[in-house]
């Protein structure tokens, strides 16, 4: 098969968590630096069908792309580092792999043909790869395997890409293999063994990388010359292929750094596009690693305290306002099952991100009520604008206020799913995927920090703003300042008596760019910095 495209494979050895994400994203900003129309594509081995059911604290957020696929949270660092949003199509899980094999196999489509791994399972994983970069009509597409080399789940994937050359062509495909290089700190040494047998494994599957990315320790990095050398001969790749990348104190540094590592010059030998334009991420870098005296506290309401990745692109977002005002962020956990309001006294912000259940809410609902009462800078996400919604209410007279999702009183649920969507909430029918669109009252705080009268955000939920309560809501201290373009959902409430006091049924979060701050949350950082 002729193609103009190039593919670029990423695995990763030793370790989960090495870092492949990041390097693919950060390869495919450097290729993008030099002009080139970028794609990726993640090959995740669990066999849930997508992220939507799993669980935040083992596997971090749930990103959701403007189409409405619930992902892995790496479809969020794609988006990031390339300013190009991904589709459901970015990420193939085995679950959804399969569950498209059986599905096709239970409709006849296979005409009577045994269904194999090969060629079967490992074609549709080849054909995503070829349907991805023909839909975004890149010159380079990347795709990331996910898991470590020598996974038993993910080896349909790995005989997938092994295979992909023969119809392509060998010199379309690079392949990268990150993994790490420990320290001994007995010995005071690298030790390159488990990365060599982590590049074993992979030539046991018919792959010869064309370039080895090792991470290292980043104090240590300046002892291993030697090791370079090393696994280069030991994988068969020349030496300026190995490129060393030591740990970095952002992610938004990998980009620079593996130009400084030496990783242009495999990328130049497979496609030759001049040189890369630097200057966005050398610019983004000097501003991360200034030292502003001014630090913003702003306090993080949630129930995953012990795995930051659950809310990753908040945390991102709320960095890049950071960035952009010009001020040092230092963001406070705030456990929702135990916070106080000595907690919210101590912060200079309040954040509530999205989530489902109850666990916590009622911490929730109190720094809503804390920060309307208090005149605190609130920035509510999703169930950030429930729970706004629901102390409201009961400040304005609905003392058992609630939401449906919490089993409220029927003369109380403030939010609720709509009558025409009831009975589909096992089907998923509910929910609210992707991009919405809302229209934003004039002269509303929301429509001056947009600067516009119509947004696009993209959401996650399944239940709405009862608008009956809207009398109750409005005495409690809240307006309703956007809602969809024909009236029926609330899409954005504020108080027009506090400073800044806004709250989206959207993830905003998923549309900030570390070098673009979204609106939403430098007008949080602004107003805090000001408090």
């Amino acid at each position: 098969m002729k193609t103009n495209t190039k593919y670029i494979f990423v695995t990763g050895g030793v370790i989960s968590g090495v870092g492949k994400g990041i390097m693919a994203a950060s390869i495919g900003a450097i290729l993008k630096a030099k002009g080139l129309k970028v794609s990726m594509q993640k090959c995740d081995p669990y066999f849930n069908v997508d992220a939507g059911l799993l669980n935040p604290r083992e596997h971090g957020e749930c990103f959701v792309t403007h189409d409405g696929a619930e992902t892995d949270l790496d479809l969020g660092h794609y988006e990031r580092f390339l300013d190009e949003e991904m589709t459901g199509d970015s990420i193939w899980t085995s679950g959804k792999l399969y569950k498209c094999l059986i599905d096709d196999e239970r409709a006849g489509k296979f005409g009577g043909k045994t269904v194999q791994l090969v060629p079967h399972v490992t074609g549709l994983v080849q054909k995503t790869f070829i349907d991805n970069s023909k839909h975004f009509k890149s010159d380079v597409h990347i795709v990331e395997i996910g898991g470590t080399i020598g996974d038993l789940e993910g080896s349909h994937f790995v005989e997938a890409i092994r295979e992909f050359p023969t119809k392509v062509g060998r010199e379309n495909c690079l392949f990268v293999h990150v993994c790490y290089v420990p320290w001994l700190s007995t010995s005071e040494e690298f030790k390159t063994k488990p990365a060599q047998n982590s590049l074993r494994d992979l030539r046991e599957f018919g792959i010869i990388p064309d370039m080895v990315v090792a991470r290292m320790d980043v104090d240590k990095v300046i002892k291993a010359p030697h090791v370079a050398q090393k696994l280069a001969t030991f994988c068969g790749v020349e030496a300026d292929a190995v490129v060393l990348m030591p740990d970095a104190k952002s992610v938004y540094e990998v980009p620079l750094n593996a130009v400084k590592g030496g990783v242009l010059a495999p990328l130049e030998r497979f496609i030759d596009h001049g040189d890369p334009d630097m200057s966005q991420w050398e610019k983004l870098v000097k501003n991360i690693e200034a030292e502003p005296k001014e630090v913003v506290k702003i306090g993080l309401v949630a129930k995953y305290i012990d795995n930051t990745d659950t809310y990753l692109s908040v945390t991102e977002a709320l960095k890049a306002a950071a960035w952009k005002a010009g001020v040092k962020l230092r963001t406070i956990w705030v456990d929702a099952e135990k916070a106080t309001d000595a907690d919210f006294a101590k912060v200079d912000g309040i954040v509530v991100p999205g989530g489902f259940g109850a666990r916590g809410v009622e911490g929730k609902i109190a720094a809503a009520k804390y920060c309307l009462e208090h005149d605190k800078p609130y920035l509510g996400l999703c169930l950030g604008l429930q729970t706004a919604v629901i102390a409201a209410a009961r400040r304005g007279g609905v003392k058992q206020a609630n939401s449906e999702e919490f089993d409220a009183p029927a003369k109380a649920r403030v939010v609720y799913i709509m009558p025409g969507q009831k009975g589909k909430e096992s089907t998923g029918g509910t929910m609210r995927l992707g991009d919405y669109p809302a229209k934003l009252k004039a002269g509303s705080l929301v429509e001056s920090l947009y600067g516009e009268k119509k947004v696009v955000e993209r959401h996650r939920h399944r239940y709405e703003v009862n608008q009956q309560f809207v009398a109750e809501i409005e005495r409690g201290g809240l307006k309703v300042s956007g809602t969809s373009p024909n009236g029926e959902l609330v899409e954005f409430v504020e108080a027009p008596d506090c400073k800044y006091f806004v709250a989206t049924q959207a993830h905003p979060e998923f549309k900030s760019r570390p070098y673009r701050a979204h609106p939403l949350f430098e007008g949080l950082i602004r107003a805090a910095k000001s408090a």
